[in-house]
């Protein structure tokens, strides 16, 4: 079955509303100047109220390793994605510093445990072509899927669908547009 990542999660509700319809994953973003970018505090505060069965994921852009390392080590996440343009030297260095999976976006490394695919404007909206993937691993696949595109995605099989700005009102996530889609992922 294709597992649900909703990523940018930034309030309680949004904890709250994850917790009753329970996707596989969720994202807190830590890469600089974004929207939905949290503090480590906010992080360590939602996971606490996160139900247990769902995997939290910690997204990075291009960040200081080592604030990557302090935050995977914090106990506020339980994967890394890095969605930069960070090198195999870096996701291995990483790897030397935490027991966290990684995810990396844009392209295969042989280090990093999970691929995923995205608009080259991640949160934007817009859909890619997702012809152009190409991947021996398991893969996440990201940008403009949304309740109109989300039986296309599923057709071309991938680890899992992330969400994030097609589950929202208004910049926030909607509780509406999660409890449809995730019973649409799952169907």
């Amino acid at each position: 079955m294709i597992k649900i990542k909703i990523c940018g999660l930034r309030r309680i509700e949004d904890i709250l509303i994850v917790n009753k319809y329970k996707p596989d994953y969720i994202g807190f973003i830590f890469a600089k100047n974004k929207t939905r970018t949290i503090t480590l505090e906010d992080a360590l505060i939602f996971k606490q109220s996160l139900n247990n069965d769902i995997i939290a994921v910690g997204v990075f852009k291009d960040n200081d390793i080592d604030e990557v390392i302090n935050i995977a080590n914090s106990g506020a996440i339980d994967m890394i994605q890095l969605h930069g343009t960070e090198s195999d030297l870096y996701i291995l260095e990483v790897k030397k510093r935490t027991s966290k999976p990684i995810i990396k976006a844009y392209r295969d490394s042989m280090y990093a445990d999970y691929s995923l695919f995205d608009n080259i404007n991640p949160g934007s909206g817009k859909t890619f072509d997702w012809s152009s993937i190409k991947t021996n691993k398991p893969y996440f696949l990201a940008g403009g899927i949304d309740i109109n595109n989300i039986e296309l995605a599923k057709k071309i099989n991938p680890y899992a669908i992330d969400l994030s700005s097609s589950v929202e009102v208004n910049g926030f996530k909607d509780e509406e547009k999660i409890k449809e889609i995730i019973r649409k992922v799952r169907e």
